[in-house]
């Protein structure tokens, strides 16, 4: 496949975001093991971490995929086929020029990091080049984040809220209305592998329809 410029706002998909907290370590390793080995982008991940606590995320999801998996960096280019967590107390964000920011704001339902941050700050960045994905989670977080996708032209997925741990997340980010395809857990990687090979932004024929919550 030929290699895109991620900074394209008009072309092909730029990233995706995964957003998860509670029983979401469980539920990243199963998203993350099904996506292509060779994903032509990045994945940004955030993932609710307790503050200022050490996180063994990378080592535990690096046995789950073949994808490189590492801390994000502060000023960092994120490059395709890697994927970036979200450093403990840090929101990772999306800057105008698709360098990634690590930031102190105000957490998010106690939480930082949070989706909505990531998820806002990387629609306003890539406009229709993102791709959002909300996981299991017993708060709200990621509901913004999901407006904002839908808002610059981006396709987002949820987790089936029968098939996760915590239905909190998932149930806000349906309740937007804005949600493209809720899938099972295991369908998820699939879906987002087919939509980045298949799919320019704003086609998604390729995956089952969302279904009514």
């Amino acid at each position: 496949m030929q290699a895109h410029d991620q900074n394209d706002r008009s072309g092909p998909w730029a990233a995706v975001l995964v957003a998860s907290s509670a029983g979401g370590v469980q539920g990243l390793g199963v998203l993350l093991g099904a996506l292509d080995p060779d994903l032509p982008v990045p994945v940004l991940v955030a993932q609710h971490l307790r503050r200022s606590r050490e996180t063994y995320l990378v080592a535990i999801l690096s046995r789950s995929t073949t994808l490189r998996v590492k801390l994000a960096e502060d000023g960092e280019h994120p490059e395709a086929g890697t994927v970036y967590i979200a450093p403990p107390d840090r929101h990772l964000c999306v800057r105008e020029d698709g360098m990634l920011s690590l930031t102190t704001e105000d957490r998010v339902n106690s939480a930082r990091p949070a989706a909505d941050p990531l998820f806002e700050s990387a629609a306003q960045a890539h406009k229709s080049g993102v791709i959002g994905c909300v996981l299991t989670g017993a708060d709200g977080d990621g509901a913004k984040g999901v407006e904002a996708v839908k808002a610059h032209g981006g396709t987002v997925l949820v987790q089936d809220p029968e098939t996760a741990d915590f239905q909190g997340m998932p149930r806000a980010a349906i309740r937007t209305g804005l949600v493209d395809f809720v899938l099972p857990l295991a369908a998820l990687g699939p879906a987002i592998s087919r939509l980045v090979q298949e799919d320019r932004p704003g086609r998604t024929a390729s995956c089952p329809p969302a279904r009514d919550e």
